[in-house]
């Protein structure tokens, strides 16, 4: 049985710092005198409210948590985040459907970037900063950023972390869980930093520079305009986003332990960052070339549009500085491949993440030379560790439900109504939590505003399954996860 009252405490305490996040935001919106102060001040009242309620109801609750414990508390801290996450778009009316609300918060926390908002100019600031803020507190995860700040709040740390971290090989920097997500979250804030200051000094104002640079280094890609980084007409700040989003795609413990020996040997080292920085170059240079080729750019046009966008995709950030939806419809091929692929675990990127590519490769070859040799024992190894049989078959398991969920959900939507092209790019997009889909009514530069409420929530189940990696979710719906025993 689920120790429901350790759950309801937990939940009732990152509800009451969800309020306190908001109040961020309610300091920003009497900083610009917008007309969001006191829908600001209504949501952070309800959520406190309802926080202290749960904490209230799990005051005598003990610490034991377990794995069935920790896999749905994650789950329902999401869903819960998300929807209290709405209530100042709601209160201030300047979204009035809950669907809405509730798919461009989802979309927010986790990191997808889908919008439904047309003009996002027309949004108060404070309302604009708490866009980009759900993308940030997301980025690195909701349970993640508690432990690191208040471990006290969340019993049985290691396994939430587990229940929410992604990527299939979990590195530490510390021993202990709460020392080593701090050192995580300081890595975050200075690449947050420097990238708000290369921002503002490439001609960007102070609110853009921090609203985009929150939604850059948490991959996701809200923007405080519809035309995102194109309207700036600044090719400074288009290699300013690509160097960015790779950086923020790179694992960032292996981003930390390269910092702090100051020996980029780590990064030059790693495999699953080679085959990253491979992927990355290898699209843009493929990009460039059809750009100059049928669109006519000059080249360094062609491959300052080519890497920003390959940059902002595959690490599913989704910020564009060009109209990829007027580029040949192969870049569109390599695009959704670079959407499935992702960043590096260990990263705010998305996708099926770059190590299990690599893992798939090497099983693949171990599976060619069994074929030769059947009696041969193949280990595998990744940087000189050997990766154990459990983990090659949960990488495959893992691949295998992705490709399922793919065209189950695109079957799904094509029956809904959407046609073959969309329901596909939108469905990679949400399960990939990039943002931009390659279609025919939904294009990179487009909202989803169009989509009727059951795809749109559709959607938004898909970016949770994506952010959660699947397991940490469908395991709530077995019949074992229910059993006593």
């Amino acid at each position: 049985m689920l120790n429901i009252k350790l759950i309801s405490k937990i939940i009732g305490s990152l509800l009451v710092l969800e309020a306190m996040l908001m109040l961020v935001c309610l300091i920003v919106a009497l900083f610009y005198r917008g007309n969001d102060v006191y829908p600001f001040i209504w949501s952070i009242g309800i959520t406190a409210l309802v926080g202290l309620l749960f904490r209230l109801y799990g005051i005598n609750a003990d610490n034991n948590l377990s794995r069935k414990d920790a896999y749905f508390v994650v789950t329902i801290i999401w869903v819960l985040f998300s929807s209290f996450a709405t209530l100042p778009f709601l209160i201030s009316g300047y979204l009035s459907s809950f669907t809405d609300a509730y798919f461009e918060m989802m979309s927010g926390f986790t990191t997808t970037g889908a919008s439904i908002i047309n003009f996002p100019e027309k949004f108060p600031q404070g309302l604009l900063f708490w866009r980009s803020l759900t993308h940030w507190i997301g980025g690195l995860g909701i349970v993640f950023f508690t432990v690191a700040i208040l471990p006290s709040l969340v019993g049985g740390s290691v396994k939430v972390f587990d229940a929410e971290s992604t990527g299939p090989i979990k590195s530490k920097l510390h021993p202990r869980l709460t020392t080593g997500s701090k050192w995580i979250w300081v890595v975050y804030i200075v690449l947050t930093i420097i990238c708000l200051l290369s921002y503002k000094v490439c001609g960007m104002g102070w609110f853009d520079a921090c609203n985009y640079s929150m939604a850059t280094t948490a991959t996701g890609g809200f923007g405080t305009s519809s035309t995102s980084i194109m309207g700036f007409h600044k090719p400074a700040l288009d290699y300013a986003v690509a160097f960015f989003c790779f950086i923020s795609g790179v694992n960032f413990t292996v981003l930390y332990a390269s910092a702090t020996g100051l020996n980029i040997k780590t990064l030059l080292k790693n495999s699953e960052i080679k085959f990253y920085t491979i992927m990355v170059l290898f699209f843009s240079g493929f990009i460039a070339f059809e750009l100059v080729r049928y669109n006519h750019y000059e080249i360094e046009h062609a491959i300052r549009s080519a890497l920003c966008q390959v940059c902002s995709i595959i690490t599913t950030t989704g910020c564009f500085s060009d109209d990829a939806g007027l580029w040949p419809h192969i870049t569109w091929v390599i695009f959704t491949v670079g959407m499935v692929i992702g960043g590096c675990s260990g990263s705010t990127s998305g996708g099926v993440k770059s190590i299990r590519i690599v893992m798939l490769f090497k099983v693949l070859r171990n599976e060619f030379r069994q074929i030769i040799h059947p009696n041969a024992v193949l280990p595998m190894k990744i940087d000189g560790v050997n990766i154990p049989m459990k983990q090659r078959v949960t990488v495959v398991s893992f691949i295998g439900l992705y490709i399922g969920v793919v065209f189950i959900s695109a079957f799904i939507m094509i029956m809904l109504g959407l046609n073959d092209i969309d329901s596909i790019t939108v469905t990679i997009s949400c399960l990939s939590n990039v943002g931009p889909a390659f279609g025919k009514e939904v294009g990179p530069t487009q909202s989803w505003a169009a989509f009727p409420d059951t795809i749109k929530w559709m959607c938004s189940c898909l970016m949770l399954l994506g952010r959660l990696e699947f397991f940490g979710v469908l395991v709530l719906f077995s019949r074992d996860y229910w059993k006593n025993n």
